[in-house]
């Protein structure tokens, strides 16, 4: 009786493991926003023996003994070369006048949270943030930090809301999460972090931030939006996803 328990158990095995080779795993993904040939949004995987982790913005998908990892490697280079790129934007090439830092540097985690979800966006701006506090040999300002990662999350979080109009729908959306994310980043977190932490009087930097705040927002919607619609959102999106996807849309 027990040899043929054994049998049965190896057999019902043999057969788990057969179906899970041909299961195919449709994972909606609202900010990827992926159609398949079946006209079902979302991320196309095939299991096996796959271990899914799930997170806010995204998937991990790691096969045991397989080279077909589709949002491991090639999004953390990614990730890493926005970081770089933010570094060399935000802490060389910058204007920097204590309470008023004039750079661009926080666009690259726009576009992080953007292409690659609210968890890699919010990633990307704390280890830009705390590296470059290294290189400069600043003490790391825990509110400023939350800044930095602001700049990479509530983008990708409001992404959803527009990610199915048209250009013209879609610059609108990424030019007002911008701006919005700019007041909770630069005009609340830092301006608190200058104030409570680095002993600023708010009476005195507030006027000027605001006047930095007018002048720059419309220079990161700008180029936020020309790099979004350029040929380099198509390649990073397409890189991170299955090649058995033919259209893809951003």
């Amino acid at each position: 009786m027990r040899q043929v328990f054994i049998g049965w158990g190896v057999a019902v095995k043999r057969k788990v493991r057969k179906f899970m080779m041909r299961l195919t795993i449709y994972f909606p993904h609202p900010l990827l926003h992926v159609r398949t040939s079946h006209n079902v949004e979302g991320l196309l995987f095939i299991g096996n023996y796959s271990i899914i982790k799930k997170h806010y913005g995204g998937v991990f998908l790691m096969q045991k003994n397989s080279y077909k990892t589709y949002w491991n490697v090639k999004t953390l280079v990614f990730m890493a070369l926005l970081v770089a790129m933010q570094l060399v934007l935000g802490r060389v090439l910058v204007i920097d006048l204590g309470p008023y830092r004039i750079t661009v540097g926080s666009v690259c985690t726009i576009l992080a949270g953007l292409w690659l979800g609210p968890v890699a966006g919010g990633v990307c701006g704390l280890c830009a943030d705390v590296i470059g506090c290294f290189i400069k040999g600043y003490a790391v300002n825990p509110l400023i930090t939350v800044a930095a990662i602001i700049w990479g999350v509530v983008p990708a979080l409001i992404k959803p809301l527009y990610v199915n109009k048209g250009k013209t729908g879609k610059t609108v959306g990424i030019c007002l999460s911008v701006v919005l994310t700019g007041i909770l980043s630069s005009l609340i977190c830092t301006t608190a972090g200058l104030v409570l932490i680095l002993g600023y009087n708010f009476y005195a930097i507030m006027p000027g931030r605001l006047v930095q705040f007018v002048i720059m927002m419309p220079i990161y919607c700008v180029l936020t939006c020309l790099l979004y619609f350029s040929p380099v959102t198509s390649m990073v999106v397409g890189s991170v996803t299955p090649a058995v996807l033919s259209k893809k849309t951003v």
